[in-house]
């Protein structure tokens, strides 16, 4: 049977069209929040983690971690598990990870003018119209962004994308559910070989994207008919050394019959191939007022492996942990502003497991103790030596993962 797979714009009774569609219909409703559980259960990433990747918003750390990568993938085999079930109305962003090679998919766009969204909004989140167009804007953003990445179109609601957009607030909801209903009989949605095979082809390499990732491995998936292809886009050094490490990886997976791997466009670009390692420190925050030495530290940490952001101020510092929480921050203690105490003070505050290093070059005994009563990892002071401080990032990494696990790493 054929699937419907839903995009919609918020405030605009989408919620109404797509039940009323399911319920017509009998098939079953899959939605973002349905499938963000299912991945989670299947990776053991944690829910928050995987819904992060619906934000237009990337983490600082994410060239190092790929984590929205990993996500992902984690997304596109749920996807992939649904859609080989049949008798779903997919809905949300989800939607957009179906292959348009699947054919037997009848595609649906539900917007609606500004206006009439931005005054669904006041009512539903008893708010001011310009708090309700900021929400909208934002929203139409982390959708844009997705759709960008998965589909190659800057307009979330161009008319190429899908099969039928319904304007909801100029469509009365009864003839939207029934136009689309009516569709669902349209012979250019309906199952054929190539169709089918098609959506095997979808779990096959979705699989292969998984499992690379969990391996910390990235590269562009590609399958026909149980022969994949992987595509290889950044420079490496020992080229067939990586071809068969990926082969191993890819080859057992189930549905697989063979692997190639070839290089990319992008191949001999200067970025350098890295294979992610889990237990290397990959979101460490610096924060140093001195921009010369911290960029200097975080090019040093780079050279070990360990992935890091940096903040010149203690605000922005501040700022970044609300936003993008790092697993230890290596902190100065003297900086103009919201100086390195009080930043540890609100730090430790608001999100306890980040393990702090202070490194400084101007404090005292008196301020040791303080930092320590604080809750810091350690106190250490400029210069330092290199690799004493790799080592002591080690230990406070090794910490703060050992915290989140239970929640990041479920068993």
């Amino acid at each position: 049977m054929s699937i419907i797979s839903v995009v919609s714009a918020t405030y605009c009774n989408a919620d109404g069209v797509i039940r009323g569609v399911a319920d017509q219909t009998e098939l079953q409703l899959v939605t973002d929040r349905d499938l963000v559980v299912r991945a989670a259960g299947n990776s053991g990433l944690s829910e928050t983690a995987i819904a992060k990747a619906f934000s237009a918003k990337r983490s600082v750390f994410n060239s190092f971690t790929r984590e929205r990568e990993r996500t992902v993938a984690c997304l596109k085999v749920a996807v992939a598990e649904v859609v080989a079930r049949d008798e779903v109305v997919l809905a949300g962003f989800c939607a957009q990870l179906v292959p348009s090679g699947i054919s037997h998919v009848l595609r649906v766009c539900l917007v609606a003018d500004m206006t009439s969204r931005v005054a669904a909004a006041q009512i539903t989140d008893r708010v001011g119209e310009k708090a309700a167009a900021r929400e909208i804007r934002r929203q139409d953003e982390d959708l844009a962004a997705w759709i960008l990445d998965h589909r190659g179109s800057a307009d979330p609601w161009s008319p190429s994308l899908y099969d039928i957009v319904l304007p909801t607030d100029k469509t009365p909801l009864g003839g939207a559910i029934r136009l689309i209903v009516e569709s669902l009989a349209n012979e250019a949605v309906q199952p054929t070989a190539e169709s089918r095979q098609a959506v095997e082809d979808f779990l096959v390499g979705a699989r292969v994207e998984h499992a690379l990732a969990a391996a910390g491995h990235h590269a562009e998936v590609a399958c026909l008919e149980g022969r994949v292809t992987l595509t290889i886009n950044k420079h490496v050094l020992m080229l067939g050394r990586l071809e068969d490490e990926l082969k191993e990886i890819a080859g057992p997976v189930e549905g697989v019959r063979s692997v190639e791997t070839r290089v990319g466009k992008e191949f001999y670009r200067t970025d350098i191939y890295r294979r992610v390692d889990f237990e290397t420190p990959s979101r460490v925050l610096l924060v140093d007022d001195e921009r010369e030495f911290v960029q200097t530290l975080s090019e040093r940490l780079e050279m070990r492996d360990v992935g890091s952001a940096v903040a010149y101020d203690g605000e922005s510092a501040l700022q970044m942990v609300k936003d993008d929480e790092p697993d230890v921050m290596i902190l100065d203690l003297k900086m103009p502003g919201i100086d390195g105490i009080e930043v540890l003070r609100r730090v430790k505050a608001t999100n306890p497991h980040v393990e702090v290093i202070i490194l400084t070059g101007h404090g005292s005994d008196e301020d040791c103790e303080t930092c320590m009563a604080l809750g810091a990892f350690a106190y250490l002071q400029k210069p330092v030596d290199i690799e004493a401080l790799s080592e002591t990032l080690k230990r406070a990494n090794e910490k703060a993962r050992g915290r989140t696990r239970g929640e990041d790493h479920p068993v």
